[in-house]
């Protein structure tokens, strides 16, 4: 059995009778189904057809949305408006432009079709978003740390990767994005970061994963740079091309004492 269709209310999904979610959609579904030009409604086919319809449904003991039967309504006053004949202007009068009674119904469908249509891509968008799976970040294999590195990491090699993760944010950045209320100062970043590399070593690229602006993304820079200063952590890079590695510094617990608030 077809479902119901009640009246619509906030915060209530839609419901459909055979498969149309209002009368705007009923009336497209006639209108292609009788291969109409939609600018050249038929009016009286269309108004029989839609009224048989309402009537299955009464038939059937289905309880219609009263939006149904207000453009039931609509469409027999056009058809009454275009039995009438039109009345002649007088001579002294300047002739009018006649106005097809059809013109705001036919506005109306080609909105909803527009409508219709850029809702049938977000769907199409959601769908395939669905099919995709993010894994969260994985923490560094000890395999990966080396705490005696020969040269070292150079400010140029810390620089380079950080603009490689530049490119990637521009890459990914939506096409809106909302301004934040509040920055978030380079002391609170180092905070954090610390905090992060404190639980075990980390991938120089995983600090800036979660971050949406440029002014996030430098100023988590500027925080693993002055915690290396300070010696906090260290940067550390096995081979060349391989990952850099955050760890703790040896002067890690030096600079946890220090912090405000810190017992």
């Amino acid at each position: 059995m077809s479902e119901q269709v009640v009246p619509q209310y906030p915060f209530q999904p839609t419901i459909k009778v055979h498969d149309f979610e209002g009368p705007l959609d009923l009336l497209l579904h006639l209108i292609r189904q009788s291969e109409m030009d939609i600018y050249d409604i038929q009016i009286s086919t269309i108004t029989s057809q839609y009224l048989d319809y309402l009537h299955q449904m009464k038939k059937h003991q289905l309880e219609v949305a009263g939006e149904y039967f207000v453009m039931a309504a609509t469409l027999m006053d056009i058809k009454s408006q275009m039995l009438l004949p039109a009345t002649p202007p007088l001579e002294e009068e300047p002739e009018e432009e006649i106005v097809d009674p059809r013109q705001e119904l036919v506005e109306q469908l080609l909105e909803y079709q527009r409508y219709k249509k850029a809702a049938d891509k977000l769907k199409d968008k959601e769908n395939f978003r669905q099919q995709e799976f993010t894994r969260p970040a994985m923490r560094v294999p000890k395999s990966m740390v080396n705490t005696s590195v020969a040269p070292g990491v150079t400010l140029e090699q810390l620089q380079d990767a950080f603009a490689t993760v530049l490119r990637r944010h521009q890459l990914a950045a939506p096409l809106v994005e909302t301004v934040e209320a509040e920055r978030v100062s380079v002391a609170q970043r180092m905070k954090n970061v610390f905090a992060t590399v404190k639980e075990g070593p980390t991938r120089f690229i995983d600090l800036f994963d979660r971050l949406t602006t440029r002014d996030g993304l430098v100023t988590t820079f500027l925080a693993v740079l002055e915690l290396a200063k300070h010696q906090a952590i260290l940067i550390n890079q096995a081979e060349l091309f391989d990952p850099i590695i955050l760890v703790e510094g040896p002067k890690s617990d030096e600079y946890e004492t220090n912090q405000p608030g810190a017992n």
